[in-house]
């Protein structure tokens, strides 16, 4: 199998994993709103290797690494790769879920999740705990290693409760991976404070002196395309990895867009929700969905109102209904205005 880190574009683009965001179904949107050769690498949502690995467990994790149809076809024409992260602090489990993404899926590459600050995960050690914990570390990027043929990243911090980019990164370097992405903050901070991209060029320099051929994307207060070009080649990294970026501007990937109108916006809301609601149904919480509303109701008249009436919604016929009253009232309006003479 070839190694797609061998041969990707720089400087590359890709979308972070995010919990109850990147889905399936949420890839595929974003796929269908990027343009051709701007966005490289997709990444599903964490997935628990402790569940996998569990007989009742792996039911209720299997999905955040299901991968539809329609998904698989944009990613084959757009050329983007997918990539499965994991999580966990056990290397036999690591094992046995790389051998499962290998075998049963369809995905490019195994990620492993060294970067997470969340405190309910990193207090069993997992995770961004992994920083200060560099033997296990190895141990869980060895035994991934061995069991698959994919090519294998690892996403990090430069820190755990204090910076230890040299340290951490050069131990890092010593491992067979193919990839890192290093987001600029320490677990300590979490999304706070700015991203210290010269800790990022640290690593950069590292990984010219020590292993050259290892990939460095960087992660961090990324909010426009132009944005991450100019960070690529300010501080020496092959791509970078936008994460809550997608949430201000989902043609994040499609930079010559700018100013969408109203009607681009609700359409993007509609298909999101219907391809949320053709894959999953009634199997997941619809609330989870709740949470993009505001990424496409904001900057037009009447905004705010919508929004505040899709939040009350429970499935997808009651936003498309939302969505259709608030157009047919806009509309009313407009017309009202028009036909308003002085007297």
């Amino acid at each position: 199998m070839s190694n797609f880190w061998h041969n990707i574009q720089t400087p590359n683009f890709s979308l972070a994993p995010m919990e109850d965001v990147t889905d399936t179904s949420f890839r595929e949107l974003i796929l269908q709103s990027s343009e051709t050769n701007k966005l490289h690498l997709l990444f599903s949502e964490f997935t628990s290797v402790e569940g996998m690995c569990h007989p009742v467990g792996r039911g209720k994790v299997k999905h955040r690494l299901q991968i539809n149809e329609s998904e698989k076809k944009l990613l084959k024409e757009k050329n983007v790769k997918l990539i499965a992260q994991i999580w966990g602090k056990d290397p036999e489990k690591y094992y046995k879920t790389a051998q499962y993404i290998t075998n049963e899926t369809d995905f490019d590459g195994i990620d492993i999740n060294m970067g997470c600050p969340v405190k309910n995960v990193v207090k069993n050690g997992c995770c961004s705990a992994l920083i200060d914990q560099p033997n296990l570390a190895k141990e869980i990027i060895l035994a991934t290693k061995e069991s698959t043929n994919l090519p294998l990243s690892v996403k990090t911090r430069i820190g755990f409760k204090q910076v230890v980019t040299e340290s951490w990164i050069s131990h890092l370097l010593t491992t067979p991976i193919d990839a890192f992405t290093i987001h600029g903050r320490i677990q300590k901070q979490m999304s706070e404070g700015l991203a210290d991209w010269n800790e990022i060029a640290k690593a950069v320099q590292l990984r010219n002196e020590l292993a050259p051929q290892i990939k460095i994307i960087g992660n961090g207060d990324v909010d426009s395309y132009q944005e991450g070009l100019d960070k690529c080649k300010k501080y020496g990294v092959d791509g970078v990895m936008i994460g809550r970026g997608i949430f201000k501007n989902p043609w994040f990937f499609q930079p010559d867009k700018t100013n969408m109108a109203m009607e681009e916006k609700l359409a993007l809301l509609q298909e999101h929700t219907r391809l949320f609601d053709k894959t999953w149904g009634n199997s997941k919480n619809f609330a989870i969905l709740r949470r993009f509303f505001k990424i496409y109701t904001n900057e037009f008249r009447g905004a705010s109102s919508l929004r505040n009436n899709l939040m009350n919604t429970s499935n997808a016929d009651e936003v498309y209904n939302a969505v259709r009253l608030f157009v047919q009232n806009s509309e009313l309006s407009h017309m009202s205005q028009q036909n308003t003479f002085p007297d």
